[in-house]
């Protein structure tokens, strides 16, 4: 019988203060991103990140893809330093048909279907239309994004 192999799962808002992020990319099977874009996670996911991952590790993106560099991304693969991806997002979305991280077998990527259920695209569609109507009346938008 083979033996079984855990693994830790982080599953938090934020990266446990004990472990560091370069720590946890040479630690981790799997990385799978889901932080939301501010200037701290702008290309978070650079050359020296997954320099630090194992070549046996695969990483997942579902936040936004500006946390990714996909330069550094695309190198990381087509060198084998890191084994696989998968994508939910991208930056831009869609990716133009010749980007290069389209043309790795290793790298799996999906049109942004994260938020593809109908009790969530119903929720955005309202949220969406009382925008619009809100900013039509000139009335505050009351799901407004501020950045």
């Amino acid at each position: 019988m083979r033996p079984v192999r855990l693994m830790k799962v982080f599953v938090t808002r934020r990266i446990p203060a004990e472990v560091s992020t370069p720590e946890l990319a040479a630690q981790s099977d799997f990385i799978v991103v889901a932080c939301s874009l501010t200037p701290a996670t702008e290309g978070l996911c650079n050359k020296d990140f997954f320099q630090k991952m194992k070549e046996t590790a695969v990483f997942i993106n579902i936040s936004r893809g500006d946390v990714v560099n996909q330069d550094d991304l695309y190198q990381a693969l087509a060198s084998g330093k890191i084994a696989a991806a998968g994508l939910d997002v991208t930056s831009p979305e869609p990716l133009p048909t010749n980007h290069p991280l389209l043309t790795l077998k290793n790298c799996v990527i999906l049109p942004h279907i994260g938020s593809a259920t109908h009790r969530t695209r119903n929720t955005m569609s309202l949220l969406a239309a009382n925008n619009l109507l809100a900013g039509l009346r000139g009335e505050p938008m009351p799901s407004e994004l501020k950045l």
